[in-house]
């Protein structure tokens, strides 16, 4: 009987480690087969049968792009955006979740509610109004205009992500800084803050992600080219006659390492943010 349940226990272990290969496998092929295309000429790229190294190694798609200056642009405006929409709704959430968390106020509940209906509303059904809105304002082709769009659609999940973090918070400690004579303002920047770095970090990866990602609002509210961002400008390497697939690859694997970088760097804190709040002494 012992033999069979320790047999069992290997077969499900063995069964899982297997799982987690075929799952990376899927995972990593889709980026490997991206990242050698981006080293090929587009002739290579479809050469059959395929091969995913080549003879002929290039550098000329990354060239490409990094001598051109209107691509460069992509990158910082994308940069510009995404790290601002990341400060702006970090800033305004831990404020917001901040008071969510240790208040009761009229109408809470009532903003409880608009907060997660506005999260669960999809955005494409308020393209068109915000179209208007960001004309009527002057903000259209802006920097402005497309942060402040962002917020729109980071902020929901940000406060609910940090109020559910405070929560986990005790409140003797608010309590001990205003036995010393403190307000609510220092209880939180002082003490509750940096205890609450992984449910911060987490957030911040998640709203820097979304702003980086995000194609349609920003295909929608910019018009000329020096506004574009880096979605946008992966696109706009498909021409009307041929596509130039080699810098589409290498436009994308530059596109996706700040996204990865962030990962793996605040990975510690991502993981423990998402799963529940921690008090240090």
């Amino acid at each position: 009987m012992a033999m069979t349940v320790r047999a069992r226990r290997r077969t499900m272990r063995a069964g899982v480690i297997v799982g987690l290969v075929l799952g990376a496998i899927f995972a990593a092929a889709p980026v490997l087969w991206m990242l050698a295309s981006s080293f090929k000429s587009n002739t290579e790229i479809f050469e059959l049968p395929p091969r995913l190294l080549t003879d002929s190694f290039s550098f000329d798609a990354y060239l490409a792009i990094f001598t051109d200056p209107e691509k460069l642009r992509f990158f910082l405006n994308s940069y510009i955006v995404a790290g601002s929409v990341t400060l702006l709704t970090l800033f305004v959430a831990v404020q917001a979740a901040y008071a969510f968390s240790r208040f009761e106020f009229r109408g809470k509940r009532i903003l409880n509610v608009v907060i997660v209906s506005v999260q669960a509303v999809p955005p494409i059904t308020l393209l068109i109004p915000y179209f208007g809105l960001v004309v009527l304002l002057g903000l259209y082709n802006t920097y402005p205009g497309l942060i402040f769009t962002y917020m729109v659609f980071t902020l929901p999940y940000a406060i609910i992500m940090m109020t559910g973090y405070f929560n986990t918070l005790p409140r003797e400690l608010d309590e001990a800084v205003r036995v010393d004579g403190a307000g609510s303002f220092t209880a939180l920047w002082r003490v509750l803050v940096p205890i609450s770095v992984p449910g911060i970090v987490s957030v911040g990866v998640y709203t820097f992600m979304i702003a980086w990602n995000e194609y349609l609002f920003a295909l929608t509210l910019t018009r000329t080219v020096d506004m574009r961002t880096v979605p946008i400008g992966i696109q706009l390497l498909m021409g009307q006659h041929s596509y130039e697939w080699n810098e589409i690859m290498a436009m994308s694997i530059l596109g996706s390492i700040p996204v990865l970088v962030l990962f793996l760097f605040f990975q510690r804190y991502f993981i423990s943010g998402l799963t529940s709040g921690s008090v240090k002494s």
